[in-house]
């Protein structure tokens, strides 16, 4: 394949991973990686490269959006970074330490039934705590968001319990190498529940931070080829402002069975990866 069919393919791919990434907060690393070591031979090592410049241009273009749309909380969202930046720091450490390919097998699990979960939860679309938990009104977490031309106000609880999962996210991403984008929905979603659309915005807002940290690394290394990230960041982004203008109008039930579809393939992904000794 010559350099111009193959660089509008990834474009092409990039696209649709950046639509999905804004979609479902997760950034478009789920589908670019295995999809351009897989489909097209690109060397893992360059393929995680550019899904890190992917995974900020996302943050960047989507999070813009959703903030300036009144999706995002940011209150909340800069309180969690704090426990994903330390969970990747000692998920960094660990590494060396630990079997990433049981990890990995136990992750893939977790989020098999975090699907299951989003596929079959039937929780009605503007159903929202008004009130936040003793912690939550200490940190002034809640908030509203757009919902059929109004404000709808939202509480926030069990803020240590999402805390720590965001800890875990960290943890995993620093382990495995992989986006956490998959575990901040399911802790503000399940745990902290807190609307899905103010889940997936603020997960978008967040998951740049430690893209950036990670792809600095990446960088240094030589493992970003403009060849190859160039075309991905310009199709996740134009992807990821497609995908803010979907989530606004698309209904909660619509996302969750997407966000629960895209969870079960990385779920099998990461299984199957641990289980082969990929990982």
């Amino acid at each position: 394949m010559t350099a111009l069919p193959f660089t509008l393919l990834i474009w092409i791919i990039s696209t649709l991973a950046g639509f999905l990434g804004a979609l479902t907060g997760l950034g478009g690393g789920v589908v670019v990686v295995p999809v351009l070591t897989l489909a097209l031979g690109v060397d893992i090592k360059y393929a995680i490269g550019a899904s890190l410049v992917s995974v900020i241009a996302t943050s960047s273009g989507a999070a813009a959006a959703y903030v300036k749309e009144g999706y995002s909380n940011i209150r909340i969202g800069m309180l969690l970074e704090i426990a994903t930046t330390i969970g990747a720091v000692a998920g960094a450490y660990l590494a060396a330490f630990t079997s990433t390919h049981v990890i990995a097998i136990v992750f893939g699990l977790v989020l098999v039934q975090a699907a299951y979960q989003s596929l079959t939860d039937a929780k009605p679309e503007g159903e929202a705590i008004l009130e936040s938990d003793r912690l939550g009104k200490l940190l002034r977490l809640g908030g509203d968001y757009p919902l059929e031309g109004r404000r709808q106000k939202y509480g926030v609880r069990n803020v240590p319990a999402g805390f720590g999962m965001m800890f875990g996210a960290g943890a995993l991403s620093g382990l495995l190498g992989i986006g956490s984008g998959a575990v901040k929905v399911i802790a503000m979603d399940r745990a902290m529940k807190i609307p899905f659309k103010v889940s997936t915005t603020t997960s978008n807002f967040m998951i740049g931070v430690t893209a950036a940290a990670s792809a600095g690394v990446y960088l240094s290394r030589g493992y970003i080829d403009p060849r190859v990230a160039m075309p991905v960041m310009l199709g996740v982004l134009g992807g990821a402002f497609l995908g803010t203008r979907v989530l606004v109008k698309a209904r909660v039930r619509t996302l969750k069975v997407v966000f629960g579809c895209v969870i079960f393939v990385l779920a099998v992904e990461m299984i199957v990866n641990g289980l082969l000794g990929k990982v």
